[in-house]
């Protein structure tokens, strides 16, 4: 097929703690370099464009052509949600993207601004893969109190936006999440998506309606096993050999707490639990977990953490949050590491990337999880190779066939 020009988009790109996103970003981008076409990266203008321990870089060209300085508006401290400030922001990116438009076969929106694409003419090439559930939810989580929120109503998301909402705050929220839901939509309707998850479309259909057509497209997320095994072969870093693994962000939807909640008093004698990441809740873990066979690293670079999960007896994904299409899951299954899960989110799409039966147990509830530590576990660790199913290169020509085909629907 011939080369294309495509110009990748991401405000998350680049970042001093790269996430699941901008992963997501550069690892296509690079293999879209390998397979011959061309690939410039279009990111934020906030932090300074530099490599970052441990991490992949981007192969093509990058500018930080995204404006998001002086944008929050104080959201937070006005304690509600504005519409008008996304608005804002997205019309910012179009207006760089539109200056160079004509340069690219296509442009790929990875972000959390989908109205983008409403402020993009028709003509234009325009695909957006949609990460989270930031499509209906202004935190992008769906988590509240604690739990996975399941609520449509718009009045409801105003508790999000601050504690205790006054009135006028649960006005002026409730108005800016159902204009957002409506030019979500209307964005879908506009211009092509890919969700990283086939729940991740279903979720939102509760909101948006149904979301069908030819411009809507399910594509999982996926690794570059490549990276991986040149992680794998690198030195350095501490030579921990973990038990049971956990390798996220340490806040209260990822679950961690709740996870060592459930094994107080009851992780079976000889087990040990380590846990890379850094985060809002881990100075208060760390206190309340010393002494209680529970490691806490704090942040890791990316090419220790997969040394570190490919050391690990098992891993464990801990979120209580509805996960998209965890990257730390096809992580360790490419690893060959036994994974516990939450049955939950897009985690049992991911059975289907299993290299054994069984490598993906999936449960009910944490209590549940956290017996099933008391069992042997079967490990079949396994050198990942480019064969495994949620490699990036297994997912290419379905891109590829995206980027192809009709315009703007």
């Amino acid at each position: 097929m011939s080369e294309l020009r495509i110009l990748l988009v991401s405000e998350d790109i680049p970042n001093p703690k790269l996430g699941g996103l901008g992963k997501h970003a550069v690892t296509l981008g690079n293999a879209l370099i390998a397979a011959g076409h061309q690939v410039d990266l279009f990111g934020n203008n906030l932090w300074p464009y530099a490599d970052q321990a441990g991490d992949v870089a981007f192969q093509g060209r990058f500018f930080p052509a995204l404006d998001v300085k002086h944008a929050h508006w104080k959201e937070k401290q006005l304690g509600f949600f504005n519409y008008y400030r996304r608005a804002f922001l997205a019309r910012r990116f179009a207006r760089a993207i539109l200056k160079v438009a004509d340069q690219y076969d296509v442009i790929h929106y990875h972000g959390h601004l989908p109205i983008l694409a409403n402020y993009l003419p028709q003509r234009i090439n325009f695909v957006q893969t949609r990460h989270d559930q930031g499509s209906d939810c202004l935190t992008h989580t769906r988590f509240r109190n604690g739990d996975v929120c399941r609520e449509t109503d718009p009045r409801v998301c105003a508790a999000c936006a601050t504690a205790s909402p006054n009135a006028v705050q649960r006005l002026l929220s409730a108005a800016s999440v159902s204009r957002w839901r409506k030019a979500v939509k209307r964005a879908f309707q506009r211009h092509k998506v890919i969700f990283v998850s086939q729940f991740l479309r279903d979720n939102l259909a509760r909101t948006l309606g149904p979301l069908n057509g030819a411009g809507v497209h399910v594509v999982h997320n996926f690794i570059d096993t490549r990276a991986l095994a040149a992680a794998q072969a690198g030195h350095g870093g501490n030579q921990t050999l973990p038990d049971i693994f956990i390798a996220t962000r340490v806040d209260e939807a990822k679950g961690v707490g709740a996870f060592l909640a459930a094994l107080a008093g009851r992780l079976p004698e000889g087990r040990r639990v380590t846990v890379a990441g850094d985060g809002p809740d881990l100075a208060r873990l760390r206190q309340r977990h010393t002494g209680e066979r529970v490691d806490f690293l704090g942040w890791t670079p990316y090419s220790e953490v997969v040394r570190l999960t490919k050391r690990a007896r098992m891993a464990v994904v801990a979120s209580t949050l509805e996960e998209s299409c965890g990257t730390t899951i096809l992580e360790a299954l490419a690893l060959g590491k036994p994974l516990l899960a939450l049955a939950r989110g897009g985690t049992p799409e991911l059975k289907v990337y299993e290299q054994y039966p069984g490598q993906l147990r999936l449960f009910d509830d944490m209590r549940t999880l956290a017996a099933a530590l008391k069992n042997p576990i079967d490990s079949r660790a396994s050198a990942p190779t480019e064969n495994f199913l949620g490699d990036v290169r297994m997912r290419l020509a379905e891109v590829e066939s995206i980027y192809r085909c009709g315009r703007g629907q």
